[in-house]
C-alpha cells in the first residue's frame, strides 16, 4: 500500500508548493462603451500588457457599464477597481477637471494630448487624490460633433430651441445654453431611448462613439461642430494600487500607457474613417460651420468660465505650446 500512496503524496506537496505561485488577483475594470470602441481598445490593451508582465498573477476582468457616474462612486467605494471614462461627470468628484470640458479650448488633438501629457495635465491628475481616487493616467474620447433628427446645423442660429441630450456636466450645459439650445442633462444609458421617443432631438459625441454606438439609427444629421474636445482619463480605487507591490505598480503604470496608446491610436483610425462611414449608414453630414460664430455665440459663457473656473489655467492650457514649437 504505501508504495501507491507516495506518488499521491509527492504529488499533493507539489500542488501545495505551486499554489502561491498561481495565486491570482482579480482586477475589474469597467468602461461605458463597445468592446470593439476606442475605450475597448484602451481596455484590452491594459488587461493584455498587465496580464502579459505579471505572468498571469493579475487579471483583468472587463465589463460594460453605461453609466459613467455611477462608475466613479463605485471606484470611490471600492466595490470596482478601475473605470475609463469621459470627464463628462468627473467635474463632480473633482471639480478642478471642468476646466478642461471648456468648449473650443484645444486647436487639435495634438494640442490636447500634448497638455494632457504635460506637467499641466500631471497636475489636474493629482486632483485626484483627495477625493478619494487615483487619476492613473489621460487617455481620449475625441472631438465632440453635434447630431439631431431635426434639421442641418450650420451656425448658432440653427441650434436654437433644439432640445440636446449632454453629459452631466455643467460646463457643456452651459455653452448650449448660451447657444439658446435646451439643454437635457442624462447619463449614456438613457440616451438612445430618449432619441426613439423624441425627448431630445439631438445630442453631441465624437466620431468614434456615434460610429460604435449606432446612433445613425436615431439620428439623421451629422455636423462637424468640434465645439468641445472630450478627454477620458484611468481612474482607480487607492486601496487597489496600494495594495500592489511597487514593482506591480510599475508594471500597472506601463500596462496604463499601453491603454493610453492603443486607445488614441483607435481614435485617430475612427476619427479617419468614421464620417465615411457615417455617410455610408445614411447620415447627411455637414463639413462647412461657422466655428467662429459658434465661438462668438459662446462669448458670455466663456466670459464666466474665466471668473467660475481657473481662468489663469485655462490661459496656461491655450497658450501651450510643444518645446520647441
Amino acid at each position: 500500500m504505501p508504495i501507491f500512496r507516495r506518488p499521491a503524496l509527492l504529488g499533493a506537496l507539489a500542488s501545495l508548493l505551486v499554489a502561491p505561485a498561481m495565486a491570482q488577483t482579480q482586477i475589474t475594470l469597467q468602461h461605458a462603451l463597445p468592446l470593439n470602441s476606442h475605450y475597448g481598445a484602451g481596455a484590452t490593451a491594459l488587461k493584455e500588457t498587465l496580464e502579459r508582465l505579471t505572468n498571469n498573477r493579475f487579471r483583468v476582468n472587463i465589463q460594460r457599464n453605461d453609466n459613467e457616474r455611477e462608475m466613479i462612486e463605485s471606484v470611490q467605494i471600492g466595490t470596482i477597481d478601475c473605470t475609463i471614462t469621459s470627464t463628462g461627470p468627473v467635474g463632480n468628484f473633482v471639480p478642478a477637471v471642468r476646466n478642461v470640458d471648456v468648449p473650443f479650448l484645444f486647436r487639435d488633438y495634438a494640442h490636447a494630448r500634448g497638455v494632457l501629457d504635460s506637467e499641466i495635465g500631471q497636475g489636474l491628475l493629482a486632483q485626484f487624490t483627495p477625493r478619494g481616487l487615483v487619476g492613473v493616467i489621460w487617455l481620449e474620447n475625441g472631438f465632440r460633433h453635434l447630431t439631431n433628427s431635426r434639421r442641418e446645423v450650420n451656425a448658432p442660429a440653427d441650434v436654437r430651441g433644439m432640445k440636446v441630450r449632454t453629459m452631466e456636466n455643467q460646463v457643456h450645459m452651459r455653452a448650449f445654453s448660451a447657444l439658446g439650445a435646451l439643454p437635457t442633462p442624462m447619463a449614456f444609458s438613457e440616451l438612445v431611448p430618449a432619441l426613439q421617443q423624441g425627448t431630445v432631438d439631438g445630442q453631441e459625441n465624437p466620431i468614434p462613439v456615434i460610429v460604435a454606438n449606432n446612433l445613425n439609427q436615431v439620428q439623421r444629421f451629422l455636423s462637424l461642430t468640434a465645439h468641445v474636445y472630450s478627454p477620458a482619463v484611468l481612474i482607480c480605487n487607492p486601496a487597489t494600487l496600494n495594495r500592489m507591490s511597487a514593482a506591480d505598480r510599475a508594471h500597472f503604470m506601463e500596462a496604463a500607457r499601453a491603454a493610453q496608446r492603443a486607445n488614441r491610436e483607435r481614435v485617430s483610425a475612427d476619427e479617419a474613417s468614421g464620417v465615411d462611414e457615417l455617410r455610408r449608414r445614411g447620415m447627411t453630414v455637414v463639413t462647412q460651420v461657422d466655428t467662429a460664430a459658434f465661438q462668438a455665440a459662446l462669448a458670455p459663457a466663456f466670459a464666466e468660465f474665466e471668473r467660475t473656473l481657473d481662468g489663469a489655467l485655462l490661459r496656461r492650457i491655450r497658450d501651450w505650446r510643444p518645446a520647441g514649437g
